[in-house]
């Protein structure tokens, strides 16, 4: 557990010359002052000495008029030295004892974590940036933007899938139900016309028949003489007339014929209304799939994030960014959304436990309260800046020198 005991700075950005010793018994360094005055400055030079600083972030770490700046910071494990010249900047790292460390701002890196998260600022950071700083904090057993790409890829499927239900509803809406008896099967009108006349064939022999044996019994009555020769004729055409096959009834095949181009549009128009609600039930499945595949991947989650140890309880995220108690974290009381950040800022600092509050005259007492009571009740040293010239509370910074 360290903190720091002591920060000397000289002719850092707006600095002169300040030495701070905070209190050990306390956890809130207050740095007061008029704006303009080097209070940004003293919380600055704590990031600067531990994480560096370059030449986008901070242009101008030396003060004007001046050619060189140096940090002494002092933690109860390290003496960080940092000095700065027009050619650069110089990083010294010690053990209270004197022995240096070779690798200084890696043995920094691992010290810090994440120093500069600013708990007010995280209050001020959009949906997006929340939810990327809470990530960073937490283990998932899963990636969530490879399972947000999986569900969004999994639900436009389902979208599609119910799309063409709606369609293939619709769609068989125009058939109606299928007639009961109707069957699946064209009525060949073509085989109907073959039948037709192969009978009219047969009727017309028939037909004959029936003629030569009229016409021979005619010729045994008026031909006595010719009787013995008739009656040969008429046995050889019985012979026939009783061997004949039942009449086809042609009516019946006509009007089979007649009707046979109904019946067959009928049975075209339910024969493609069934495949529209094979496809619909289909249509159905695949979209009952789609939605029990987005539920699982929802369950997923709901588990991932339910095993997840999360910095505070009740915190989580969905799609839109950070949740506290299932609600927005921007939904939350501003003492609320303190708590988590500073709890989140807890869990970030491990090793150093200090943090920097940037913009401290945003604060209510109530919310200096629960800063020093979550600050005391976890070890924590917290620097707050705040717009104070009253000299009643903090450390007065005017004109770059503790006042």
């Amino acid at each position: 557990m360290s903190k720091i005991i002591s920060l000397k700075s000289t002719n850092y950005k707006r600095l002169r010359a300040v030495e701070i010793r905070p209190d050990q018994d306390g956890n809130l360094v207050i740095v007061a002052g008029k704006n303009g005055q080097g209070k940004s400055s003293v919380l600055d030079s704590i990031t600067a000495a531990l994480g560096g600083v370059n030449a986008k972030t901070t242009p101008k770490p030396i003060r004007d008029g001046e050619d060189r700046a140096e940090i002494v910071l002092e933690t109860e494990d390290l003496i960080v030295t940092r000095k700065f010249t027009a050619s650069g900047s110089t990083l010294k790292v010690t053990s209270p004892d004197g022995a240096a460390f070779p690798k200084g701002q890696a043995r920094l890196d691992d010290l810090l974590g994440k120093l500069s998260l600013d708990p007010l600022a995280f209050t001020q950071q959009s949906d997006r940036d929340q939810l990327a700083t809470l990530l960073d904090l937490v283990e998932l057993p899963f990636d969530p933007d490879q399972l947000a790409a999986e569900r969004k890829d999994v639900f436009d499927q389902r979208t599609d899938a119910n799309r063409r239900v709606k369609e293939l509803t619709a769609r068989a809406a125009e058939y109606g139900p299928r007639p009961a008896g109707l069957p699946t099967e064209e009525v060949s009108v073509s085989a109907l016309v073959g039948q037709y006349r192969t009978g009219e064939a047969l009727n017309i022999k028939i037909a004959e028949a029936q003629q030569a044996v009229a016409s021979w019994e005619a010729k045994v009555a008026r031909l006595k003489e010719e009787l013995a020769e008739a009656e040969k004729s008429l046995v050889a055409a019985k012979k026939r007339w009783d061997t004949a096959p039942t009449p086809v009834d042609l009516d019946a095949i006509q009007a089979q014929i007649d009707g046979a181009e109904e019946r067959n549009a009928a049975i075209r128009k339910q024969n493609a209304g069934d495949e529209v609600r094979a496809a619909l039930q289909l249509a159905e499945q695949d979209a009952a799939e789609l939605t029990e595949a987005i539920q699982q991947i929802d369950i997923q989650k709901a588990e991932g994030l339910a095993a997840a140890k999360f910095p505070i309880a009740d915190l989580g995220f969905d799609e839109g960014g950070v949740t506290y108690q299932g609600v927005p974290f921007k939904q939350a009381s501003s003492a609320e959304q303190l708590r988590v950040s500073l709890a989140m800022a807890i869990a970030l600092n491990p090793t150093l436990r200090v943090i920097r509050i940037a913009d401290g005259s945003l604060l209510d007492a109530d919310n200096l309260s629960l800063i020093e009571s979550m600050a005391k009740e976890h070890d924590f040293q917290v620097w707050i800046e705040m717009v104070d010239d009253s000299g009643e509370r903090g450390i007065v910074i005017e004109d770059g020198l503790v006042a």
